[in-house]
């Protein structure tokens, strides 16, 4: 089927779903850090959750930029949205805290939209919020978590 061959399937690949699960490892376990070790380490987990946080997010941002530039489409449309992702995260880094944990769940949901809209439009694979989708609920837990460590 050409849609397979293209790499559109609707089977999330091999590569991407392991790599998709491994990048949750740092969230987790900086998620969960702070309820078993001492407090100052407790406080580096929360701060590499909340750094860590911000790469991905502007990493899913830049996910929408190759996808519009792949496609030859650079309409400030298509790849203003694709900035938002690094512009939420931004001032999550700023902020620090609760704060900053709150704008990133904000963000990583809004990527998460993103997308879906890519997906419907057929810019992305089908697969691709099959993946992203179980990976933006555990980070939106971990952050979360982080928020009540912060």
């Amino acid at each position: 089927m050409a849609g397979e061959r293209d790499g559109w399937a609707r089977t999330v690949p091999g590569p991407a779903a392991v790599l998709g699960w491994l990048g949750l490892i740092p969230f987790v376990v900086c998620a969960a850090a702070p309820y078993v070790l001492d407090p100052y380490w407790a406080s580096m987990a929360s701060l590499g959750l909340w750094a860590y946080g911000a790469v991905i997010l502007s990493f899913l941002g830049g996910v929408q930029w190759g996808l519009a530039v792949a496609q030859n489409d650079a309409r400030l449309s298509r790849l203003g949205l694709s900035v938002l992702p690094s512009l939420i995260a931004w001032p999550a880094v700023w902020f620090g805290g609760t704060t900053g944990f709150l704008l990133l769940a904000l963000g990583f949901g809004f990527a998460l939209a993103l997308d879906s809209v890519a997906t419907v439009r057929g810019w992305a694979p089908v697969w691709y919020p099959r993946l992203r989708a179980p990976l933006t609920i555990t980070v939106f837990l971990s952050l979360i978590f982080g928020v009540f460590n912060a």
